[in-house]
């Protein structure tokens, strides 16, 4: 029976960390186009060339507009890992 616990534990584990990765997963797209639906609270990375060297431009969805749609906010930020 602890055969049977442990490796159910085990895959419970690994289920959760495949999830916890993929939310924490940045998008990154070459155009602000390519931004299709943008939600509050997301962050998307455009590589367009935009920022300095070693920036990379984020869009975020900041609020609710008036519309129903969301607003967003554009900024430079730090490129975090490898290109």
């Amino acid at each position: 029976m602890t055969a049977f616990s442990s490796s159910r534990t085990l895959l419970l584990g690994l289920a959760a960390s495949f999830a916890l990765a993929a939310a924490a997963r940045a998008d990154i797209v070459g155009r602000e186009s390519d931004i299709t639906d943008l939600r509050l609270g997301q962050k998307v990375y455009v590589d367009d060339g935009a920022c300095p060297a070693g920036q990379i431009k984020e869009v975020s969805g900041l609020r609710l507009g008036t519309s129903g749609t969301v607003e967003s906010v554009k900024k430079c930020v730090d490129r975090k890992g490898k290109r």
